[in-house]
C-alpha cells in the first residue's frame, strides 16, 4: 500500500484575484494604515502627500474624480488608462510618502495594511454616491460638522469649482449641467439630503470585499471583461470566476 503524501500546510486565505480593469473602468480605492494606525501625523503630511499623488497622477495618467485623506486612511475615486496605472501609481506613492514618514518619525517597516482595496464602480448610478460618500467620512467621523470644513478633501472644488491641480471632472458629474457655476450648485444640492444607509452598506461591502459596485447586470459585465469574481455568491452556490 503506497503511503499518502503529507498534507500541505496553507492559510485558508482566498487567492487574491487580479485587480478590476477594463476601458472606461471607474474605481474605489482605499488604503489603510497597518493596524488602522495613523498615516498622517501632523499638518505638513497632508500635503506631501497629495504632491506624491499629483506626480504619480501625471506620470501614469490617472484621472482622480474625488479623494479624502483621513488620518489612518486614504479614499480615492479613479480612472485608470491602462491595468498597471494604478498599482504603478500607489506604488510611486507608497515609496515616496513612507519614506519620509519613516524617516521624519523614526520608524521602519510598512506604513499601510497590506495591499490597497479596489472595486469597480457603476458609473452610471454610483459614481456621484461614490462621491459624497468620499467626501462625507469627515462629518460622519464627527471630525467636521459639514464637508466644506474639512481641508483635506475634493469637496470644495467639486461643490464650489476651486481649481484643484489632482482632479480630472468625470463625464457624469459634467453632465449634471452645462457651466461651472449651475454644476456645482446642482452637485451642492445632492449633500442636502443624507445617504440612505442601505447606499452606505453597499459601498462598504464592496470596497471590504472587492466585489463590483452595481446592479446585476452591471456585475455580469464587469465579470465578462476582467474574467474574475465580481459579486458575492448566492447561498448554496459555488462563485463563478
Amino acid at each position: 500500500m503506497m503511503a499518502r503524501p503529507p498534507a500541505r500546510w496553507h492559510s485558508g486565505r482566498m487567492p487574491r484575484q487580479p485587480r478590476f480593469f477594463y476601458p472606461g473602468a471607474v474605481l474605489h480605492v482605499v488604503q489603510r494604515g497597518n493596524d488602522r494606525a495613523p498615516v498622517f501625523a501632523r499638518a505638513e503630511d497632508y500635503p506631501f502627500y497629495l504632491n506624491c499623488l499629483l506626480d504619480a497622477v501625471r506620470t501614469h495618467g490617472v484621472s482622480i474624480h474625488a479623494y479624502v485623506l483621513m488620518t489612518n486612511h486614504v479614499h480615492l475615486l479613479l480612472s485608470p488608462p491602462t491595468p498597471t496605472a494604478i498599482p504603478r501609481m500607489m506604488q510611486s506613492v507608497g515609496r515616496r510618502y513612507v519614506g519620509r514618514f519613516n524617516f521624519l518619525y523614526g520608524r521602519t517597516g510598512t506604513l499601510w495594511e497590506g495591499r490597497y482595496k479596489a472595486t469597480a464602480v457603476d458609473s452610471d448610478h454610483y459614481l456621484l454616491a461614490c462621491m459624497r460618500y468620499i467626501e462625507l467620512n469627515p462629518v460622519r467621523a464627527s471630525m467636521v460638522a459639514r464637508p466644506e470644513h474639512y481641508q483635506w478633501s475634493s469637496f470644495r472644488a467639486n461643490a464650489t469649482g476651486i481649481y484643484c491641480p489632482l482632479l480630472a471632472a468625470h463625464p457624469v458629474y459634467e453632465a449634471l449641467a452645462g457651466s461651472r457655476d449651475a454644476r456645482t450648485a446642482a452637485y451642492r444640492s445632492l449633500f442636502r439630503a443624507p445617504i440612505d444607509e442601505v447606499t452606505i452598506a453597499s459601498i462598504r461591502d464592496a470596497t471590504q470585499f472587492e466585489w463590483a459596485l452595481g446592479g446585476p447586470t452591471f456585475c455580469e459585465k464587469v465579470r465578462a471583461l476582467t474574467q474574475r469574481r465580481s459579486e458575492r455568491a448566492p447561498l448554496g452556490r459555488r462563485a463563478r470566476g
